[in-house]
């Protein structure tokens, strides 16, 4: 059955959902095309609080960076699992050929959860050293 695509989800639609959502509250900037959005997240109560940054460009891959704490002091001198890149560490969420996730998504509802998720495992890797997320690990660089 054919159904029609739905449109993608502009820069500013997107700023303004995450400005509504009560899952990612923080502040972010808007720019022609572009928007980077800050918000505090804890996988569990007992977790550490992780500040986070989304840079999305208008139908392209949102980039997610751990920036507090140091991810790479935490691993205590391990290479990070699951992530595109060192320093600064951006995260792998999710593999960008299986479609998984679609400029038509809303970031709050996509991208928001998974990067919590990920902080969640990132803890289970801090403690026993073995990545229990899944998915394919990515090709990073330095």
């Amino acid at each position: 059955m054919w159904s029609p695509r739905r449109p993608v989800l502009t820069a500013a639609q997107q700023y303004a959902i995450l400005k509504a959502s009560a899952i990612c509250t923080g502040n972010g900037t808007l720019k022609p095309g572009r928007l980077s959005w800050r918000f505090e997240a804890s996988p569990s109560p007992l977790s550490r609080r992780y500040s986070v940054r989304i840079d999305y460009r208008q139908g392209a891959t949102p980039l997610v960076f751990v920036d507090r704490p140091d991810l790479v002091e935490l691993s205590a001198g391990r290479r990070l699992p699951h992530v595109y890149a060192q320093k600064p560490p951006r995260l792998c969420l999710y593999l960008p050929s299986s479609a998984e996730w679609a400029a038509e998504m809303r970031i709050d509802q996509t991208i928001v959860p998974w990067t919590i998720l990920w902080l969640y495992y990132f803890e289970e890797w801090l403690d026993s050293n073995e990545w229990k997320g899944g998915g394919v690990h990515p090709k990073e660089s330095d």
